[in-house]
């Protein structure tokens, strides 16, 4: 049995990808330790995964503001103090998926000479990978992404790791199963991890239109944003259209699966499982990321064909390109073909594959060391 450790907490863009490679790990029969930061957000996704045993760590965002960039500092030096601590029992290997967990756990493995492998979601990668993938044995990038400096043969396209929940299925059982009528239209506005303000307020301005037109609407507004009241009314056909809102969707495959469109943000992960459930999308970037990296990721789904772009600075016409597309059923059906072909499917099982050779390589360089030494 191997042991890994892997950092991934702070946004469920990287919780939810760390959970998926160690799922496929542990269900190879090996030991994996999740840090994770003590956020709200990554105890509330992680208390679903009784199997996994997930450990909280020090840290917080990096803000160039004088002060906050001095906590930031100190709280660096805690998580890399911590990080050997939780390196004690020296790992197979150690993951990271960017953010503030991964700094200190990968510069702690450097030193203690275990392998470390980084993975990037972004298609412009952030910060914390750019830094630490001087440190790294191999780096997970999408698709055509390269980063500076480093080589080719440490560079791996697997694409990005859906849980094991989140996958296609059925639509009408889904529907039942999130309180939706199995017929008419069914629309899904998701803000991310966090929520997304901007598109909770399109939801609430715009749910009478859509439900006027057959549509329902289900909107998750994110764990710290108010959340409206749900209600039904009458549409134009003599049914009855359904609107809620929900802080937090513990269910999220049955969702993605019920719904005919989505209204989301263009975090990776995000798309990575639209993609999975073969759902068309609208994706209106955050604006302020860092980086503009939900537009460089909007933009490439574009170009496969598989969502429509919407600036927020046009979100004035959403509701136009919700109702095209919802009853243009050739566009969305080939929208769901080049989902189809934009799958990856295989990606948690080619990481895991990945990493186990790179700590049995690791484990037969240090062996062939010790080796010579005793001679």
């Amino acid at each position: 049995m191997s042991r890994f450790v892997i950092a991934c907490g702070g946004t469920g863009g990287h919780l939810a990808p760390g959970i998926a490679v160690a799922e496929e790990l542990s269900l190879r029969g090996h030991e994996c330790i999740m840090l994770v930061s003590r956020k709200g957000v990554d105890k509330r996704l992680s208390s679903k995964y009784e199997k996994l045993r997930f450990v909280p760590g020090p840290g917080i965002g990096m803000s160039m503001h004088p002060v906050r960039f001095v906590k930031f500092v100190a709280s660096q030096i805690h998580a890399l103090v911590f990080a050997f601590g939780l390196l004690r029992e020296k790992p197979d290997a150690v993951m990271a998926f960017g953010g503030f967990t991964s700094m200190g756990l990968v510069i702690a493995a450097w030193m203690k000479r275990v392998p470390v492998a980084l993975h990037e979601a972004n298609r412009q990668p952030g910060r914390a990978i750019r830094f630490l993938r001087h440190f790294a044995k191999h780096v997970y990038l999408p698709d055509g992404v390269r980063l500076s400096g480093l080589p080719l043969t440490r560079t791996r396209y697997f694409g990005y790791p859906v849980r094991r929940e989140i996958h296609r299925g059925d639509r009408c059982q889904a529907r039942t199963d999130m309180g939706f009528d199995p017929n008419g239209k069914l629309l899904i506005v998701l803000g991310g991890s966090q929520g997304a303000s901007t598109l909770n307020n399109w939801a609430v301005n715009n749910a009478k239109a859509l439900c006027s037109n057959g549509i329902s609407v289900c909107c998750v507004s994110g764990p710290s944003k108010e959340v409206p009241a749900d209600f039904e009314m009458p549409d134009n056909m003599g049914g009855v259209a359904r609107v809620r809102f929900l802080p937090f969707c513990d269910d999220m495959g049955s969702l993605l699966n019920a719904a005919d469109l989505a209204v989301s943000r263009a975090g990776a992960g995000s798309i990575a499982e639209l993609t999975e459930c073969v759902l068309p999308s609208i994706l209106v970037p955050y604006p302020f990321a860092a980086d503009n990296h939900q537009l460089a990721n909007a933009q490439y789904h574009e170009k496969q064909g598989c969502c429509v772009l919407v600036e927020q600075t046009r979100i004035e016409s959403l509701l136009a390109e919700v109702l095209d597309l919802l009853f243009s059923d050739w566009l969305l059906g080939r929208m769901c073909f080049n989902l189809e072909q934009a799958r990856r499917p295989e990606c948690s099982a080619q990481i895991a594959e990945d990493l186990l050779n790179l700590g049995s390589y690791a484990a037969e360089i240090t062996e062939t060391k010790h080796g010579r030494e005793r001679h």
